[in-house]
């Protein structure tokens, strides 16, 4: 997906009905910069670049914005809601209440508006008559068939620019300046669209010139021009992700399509073919392939990690499933490999349009017999980025695969970003033998410990020198790589591949730490949970005087930060994705009975993303408040 920054300068009004006064009830407080947009359309209706453009003109207006898309998996013409939320203290995370309805699907329009708290407005299609529903919320009914007809002379593609109305409207309703909307929309359709970008600028227009001269204003909500997204991005952090990759210097990439990973690679295919071809032969210098099976494409991405190369492959759940066996091999062998897990619902299959964090414990140790594997947890577009750098760079070093576990909502969803750091550290390819150190050594043994550390000296195919060569098997081998079925081998290199491990644990980033004065309490959690962790901490300050300290994990094995924050709380609240409390799971693998005994769970796991209300009410539940 495509980048955008935000604009800084303050854009002149496309049109001077922009600066209509809103018929305000005076027993109204205006509520700024502070609300939650739910637009409820049909999937294929082409609504998302309505609801993209109505995002992006709130965050070039300076207003801290997110969107996320809630999306059938199946066929078009089913349900679908796109949530914006805009907050001034910059929270970010998903808003349980919603503030303002956009019902334009009929089928689920009756079940949307009762589900709204009192207060809050919805913009509805005429004939579906909403207003009779309740008298407790501000409601606007334009007659949008009829308006979209002089607009769109092609009555074929009047489903899609009808769409194009309501943003218009909801500009006249929150304040937003047309010349941004005006902007966000050129924007999204490109330079080669132009034509297609007029007609639709002509819907906005006509939206925003119906509702200011017909639809008198009664709700709160309302923006303002702030500066807090200058020289920010919206981006998915797919499309991060895929860029980080490129970045940290991978040239294989082995895939098969299984959402919500897919767009990771088609994104690092568009890239590769920017930034890693040849200029004075034009050929590519990377290798992507689309392999038969989940199966094929870890197999092939741990081949060229075996030749020398950087490689990774992406996928979901179910796709981890199937490589089970390969990373046990990759495991055993110890072959550098990075596979990107963007999470789903599951089980078995699972629900591949809904988020979740249903991963962790699976991935941790993934394969038969005795394994444990390094894990990422990235929470934001700019981790999305760095965290494939330090994935390859470990996979190098310790000579194993590493898994990123992103999720969903974090992969396929608008997130505002600070812009991303150009790497400026050399890669780190590990204990890689060259033709020289052979030639001084004259001998090596490939699964040796030499240094203490676990992880022994390699070679890469094609390094010149006759002692470069050794035999890469899944069977039990000795310290030279041999075949052997001794008993003695096979538990020398298990220990080994466990102290490998524990020094891992030195080398992996350390948690993000926020430490409050007179805390009792503190929650521990990771990934895409940060946003409503961070949020529930401020709301149990403010609205309970409890104060809660905060530790986001980036990385499993964990540090020894993690036993010190437990240590210095009476009790520690693991806030996770899933039902089966699986980040406490694997912290109660290596925790002692002590600490245990202070550790409860804040679960999750509806497929939508969690909310800080969630999490502050369950704290106060279990806190008997």
């Amino acid at each position: 997906m495509a980048i955008s920054a935000a604009t800084s300068a303050v854009s002149p009004r496309a049109d001077a009905s922009t600066d209509l006064h809103f018929e305000e009830p005076t027993r109204l407080a205006r509520t700024i910069n502070n609300f939650s947009i739910q637009i409820a359309t049909v999937n294929g209706s082409g609504s998302q670049t309505a609801n993209n453009v109505l995002m992006r003109s709130i965050f070039q207006m300076g207003i801290p914005v997110s969107g996320k898309n809630m999306f059938p998996s199946n066929i078009a013409g089913l349900p679908t809601w796109f949530t914006i939320r805009a907050n001034k203290n910059g929270y970010i995370g998903r808003k349980k209440e919603v503030d303002f309805l956009v019902a334009m699907n009929p089928e689920t329009a009756r079940e949307d508006v009762l589900k709204l708290e009192p207060g809050a407005a919805v913009l509805y299609d005429e004939p579906l008559k909403l207003k009779d529903l309740r008298s407790d919320l501000h409601f606007y009914a334009p007659p949008f068939d009829k308006l979209v007809g002089p607009v769109c002379p092609e009555a074929k593609l009047r489903k899609l620019v009808k769409n194009m109305l309501y943003p218009g409207m909801m500009a006249f309703f929150l304040g937003i300046d047309l010349e941004e909307m005006r902007k966000a929309l050129f924007k999204q359709f490109g330079a080669r669209k132009q034509k297609a970008a007029e007609l639709n600028w002509g819907a906005v227009q006509a939206g925003f010139k119906y509702a200011s001269e017909n639809l008198p204003k009664t709700d709160p909500y309302r923006v303002e021009r702030m500066n807090q997204t200058q020289g920010k991005l919206i981006v998915d952090g797919n499309a991060a992700a895929a860029l980080g990759c490129v970045f940290a210097g991978c040239t294989v990439l082995t895939w098969y399509p299984i959402t919500p990973s897919s767009s990771l690679a088609e994104a690092m295919i568009g890239y590769l073919n920017r930034l890693r071809v040849d200029k004075e032969t034009g050929r590519a210098t990377y290798a992507v392939i689309q392999a038969e099976d989940e199966l094929a494409a870890v197999g092939m991405a741990i081949g060229a990690g075996w030749a020398g190369a950087r490689s990774m492959t992406c996928t979901s759940g179910p796709g981890i499933s199937l490589m089970s066996e390969f990373v046990g091999l990759a495991y055993y062998v110890e072959i550098p490999v990075l596979i990107i897990d963007v999470q789903r619902v599951g089980p078995s299959t699972g629900l591949p349009t809904r988020t979740a964090q249903g991963d962790i414990l699976k991935n941790a140790i993934l394969s038969h017999g005795d394994t444990k594997h390094p894990v990422l947890f990235p929470s934001s577009p700019e981790e999305c980025f760095t965290m494939p750098g330090i994935g390859f760079d470990l996979a190098e070093r310790f000579q194993t695969p590493v898994f990123m576990n992103t999720d969903l909502d974090l992969g396929m969803n608008n997130w505002m970003s600070e812009p991303f750091p150009y790497p400026e550290g050399p890669i780190d390819r590990g204990k890689v033998l060259s033709k020289e150190d052979l030639d001084r050594l004259g001998s090596f043994a490939r699964y040796k410990d030499v240094d203490g550390d676990g992880v022994g000296y390699r070679t890469v195919p094609g390094t010149n020198h006759p002692a470069a060569a050794w035999f890469a098997r899944g069977s039990g081998h000795n310290e030279k790589a041999q075949y052997s079925e001794r008993e003695d081998d096979y538990m020398n290199n298990m220990r080994r591949l466990s102290r490998k491990f524990e020094s891992m644990r030195t080398a992996v980033p350390r948690p993000e730490i926020t430490t409050r004065e007179g805390a009792r309490i503190g929650i521990v959690c990771c990934g895409t949970s940060r946003y409503a962790c961070e949020e529930s901490c401020d709301q149990l300050r403010d609205e309970f005087n409890m104060p809660v300290s905060y530790l986001r994990l980036k990385a499993y094995p964990f540090t020894t930060e993690l036993e010190e924050f437990i240590d210095e709380h009476q009790r520690v609240y693991v806030v996770e994705q899933n039902r089966d409390s699986q980040l406490l799971m694997l912290m109660r693998m290596e925790m002692t009975a002590d600490r245990i005994r202070k550790l409860r769970s804040v679960l999750h796991y509806s497929g939508l993303p969690i909310d800080a209300r969630s999490v502050t009410a369950e704290i106060v539940r279990q806190e008997g408040l």
